[in-house]
C-alpha cells in the first residue's frame, strides 16, 4: 500500500494542503480572536464612557449610587475615584488586582476620550478601562471599568472549538478529494501499467484511451504507437524469418539436389562439370546473402563501421565501371559515365564502391539489350549528387514505397536473375544515411529509373 504511486500522491497533496490549511487558519483565528477581545474592550469602555457623560452632567451622591446600583446588578465592575485616587464609591468589593490597576494607572497619561489600562486578559483577573472626569476644564476624577477575564476567556475558547471543528471537517474533505483525485490521476496510469505488463508478455495489441489531450494522454498514444508497432515488428520479422528461410532453402536446395546428382556413378563428365558449376553459382549467391544478412545486422547493432577520408571521387567511379563493364557488354548494355576529376568527396571507398555496384547491377538487371545507362556526377552548394539512370522496364508506382524494405521484391516471383536477394537497396541505404546523405529512386513504368544519392561536401 505504501508504495503504491496514489498513496504517495495523497500523501503529498495532504501534506502541503495541511501546511497551507494551518497557517491560512491561524492567520484567520488570530484575527477574528483579537477582533472579538478588541470588540469586548471597545464595549468596556463605551460603558465607563456613558457613566463619565452622566457624572460630567450631574456629579453628585444621587448619580454616583445610581451608577453604582446598575453596574452591581451587571456582570461588570465599576469603581469611581477622585481626582487624587481616594475611591468614592463601587458597585463591587474591590479586589487586590483591581487596587494595582487604580494604584498604577497614570492619570496625567489618560486621554479624555479614555483609555484601555489593563488588557492581558490571559494573565489577569480583570481588563480595565479608565474614563476621566472633567467638569468645567476641572479634573474630578476618573470612572474605572472592570471586566472578569472569564468571560473574554470564553469568547476565544468558543472561537476555538468553531475552528477546531471547521478544520477537522475541512481535513475530512480534504482527505476525500485528495483519494478521488489521487484515483482519477493514477487511473490511466495503472491502466497503462497493465498494459505495459501485457506488452512485456507477448500480448503486442493493448487498447487505452487517447482521447485526453494532457501528459497523461500523451503517455497513452506513445504507448498504443509502441504496442502498434512491436505488433508490426512482429509481422515484419515473421515475414522476414520466412523470407530468409525460402532464401537460404532454394541455394541449399540445389546445391543437395545437384551434390547428390554428382555423386552418383552413371553420369558423364561434362554432366557433372555443369552440376559443378551451378553448385558453384548457389554457393556464391548464398555467400552474398549470408554477408548482406551479417551487415544488416551490424547495422541494426550500430556496429556497422563507416571508415570516411578525402577521396577522388572520379578514380572511385572508375574502378566500379572497371568491374561492371564486362557484365553489360555481356549484356549489350552501353554504359556512360560524366564525372569531374578533380572531385573531391569524403566518403569510406568500399561502401560507396557497395553502393554503386548495387545500384549499377539492378540497372543491369532491369534493362534490355541496347539500352543505355547514365551515371553523372554532379556538385551543388551542399551536396555531392551521384545520379544513375537506365531505360529499362521501371517500377510500378505501388512498389516505390516499399522499394528499400528488407527482401522486398518488385519480381513477385522471387526470381535470382531479376530479384536478387531484396536485400541490396536497404543496405545501400543504411550506408549512405551513415555517411550523412541520402538516397531517392524516381521511377515510371515502361520509362526507366533514376537513382539519386546525395552526399554532404
Amino acid at each position: 500500500m505504501f508504495n503504491k504511486l496514489s498513496f504517495k500522491i495523497g500523501l503529498l497533496f495532504f501534506v502541503f494542503i495541511l501546511i497551507m490549511e494551518t497557517f491560512l487558519f491561524f492567520i484567520l483565528y488570530t484575527n477574528v480572536a483579537n477582533e472579538r477581545i478588541n470588540e469586548v474592550m471597545d464595549s468596556l469602555l463605551a460603558r465607563g464612557n456613558m457613566h463619565r457623560d452622566v457624572l460630567e452632567d450631574k456629579f453628585d451622591r444621587t448619580t454616583l449610587e445610581h451608577v453604582s446600583l446598575m453596574e452591581s446588578v451587571s456582570e461588570f465592575a465599576v469603581i469611581i475615584v477622585d481626582e487624587s485616587g481616594e475611591v468614592i464609591i463601587s458597585s463591587d468589593p474591590i479586589e487586590k488586582e483591581m487596587e494595582n490597576v487604580i494604584r498604577h494607572t497614570d492619570a496625567n497619561n489618560i486621554p479624555t476620550k479614555g483609555k484601555v489600562v489593563e488588557e492581558r486578559w490571559a494573565q489577569e483577573k480583570y481588563i480595565a478601562t479608565d474614563s476621566p472626569i472633567t467638569i468645567n476644564d476641572k479634573h474630578k476624577g476618573h470612572v474605572f471599568m472592570f471586566a472578569d477575564t472569564n468571560n473574554v476567556k470564553k469568547v476565544v475558547n468558543h472561537i476555538s472549538d468553531q475552528f477546531i471543528i471547521s478544520g477537522l471537517i475541512i481535513i475530512a474533505l480534504t482527505i476525500m478529494t485528495i483519494i478521488i483525485l489521487s484515483r482519477f490521476i493514477t487511473s490511466p496510469l495503472i491502466k497503462m501499467k497493465e498494459a505495459t505488463e501485457q506488452l512485456s508478455k507477448g500480448k503486442n495489441t493493448v487498447q487505452l484511451h487517447t482521447e485526453r489531450k494532457d501528459e497523461l494522454g500523451e503517455l497513452a498514444n506513445s504507448i498504443t504507437k509502441l504496442s502498434n508497432d512491436l505488433e508490426e515488428m512482429k509481422r515484419a520479422r515473421n515475414e522476414f524469418l520466412a523470407s530468409i528461410a525460402h532464401e537460404l532453402r532454394t541455394p541449399l536446395t540445389y546445391i543437395k539436389g545437384y551434390a547428390d546428382i554428382v555423386s552418383r556413378q552413371d553420369i558423364s563428365p561434362q554432366e557433372a562439370k555443369e552440376y559443378i558449376k551451378i553448385i558453384r553459382e548457389e554457393t556464391e549467391q548464398l555467400t552474398v546473402l549470408i554477408k548482406n544478412l551479417f551487415d544488416l545486422a551490424k547495422m541494426d547493432q550500430n556496429s556497422f563501421v563507416i571508415g570516411q577520408k578525402r577521396v577522388i571521387l572520379y578514380d572511385l567511379i572508375q574502378t566500379v565501371i572497371d568491374l561492371v563493364t564486362p557484365v553489360f557488354a555481356e549484356e549489350q548494355l552501353t554504359l556512360s559515365v560524366k564525372c569531374s576529376k578533380e572531385l573531391i568527396a569524403f566518403v569510406d571507398p568500399d561502401r560507396l564502391q557497395q553502393v554503386l555496384i548495387n545500384i549499377l547491377d539492378n540497372a543491369k538487371k532491369h534493362s534490355q539489350r541496347g539500352d543505355h545507362v547514365k551515371l553523372e556526377v554532379t556538385e551543388d552548394k551542399f551536396n555531392t549528387l551521384i545520379t544513375i539512370s537506365d531505360e529499362g522496364e521501371g517500377i510500378p508506382e505501388e512498389d516505390l514505397p516499399y522499394i528499400f524494405d528488407r527482401l522486398y521484391r518488385v519480381e513477385k516471383s522471387r526470381s535470382r536473375e531479376s530479384g536478387g536477394t531484396g536485400l541490396g537497396l536497404s543496405i545501400a541505404r543504411e550506408i549512405v544515411a551513415a555517411h550523412g546523405g541520402y538516397i531517392r529512386i524516381f521511377s515510371e513504368r515502361g520509362k526507366g529509373t533514376r537513382v539519386s544519392i546525395g552526399l554532404k561536401r
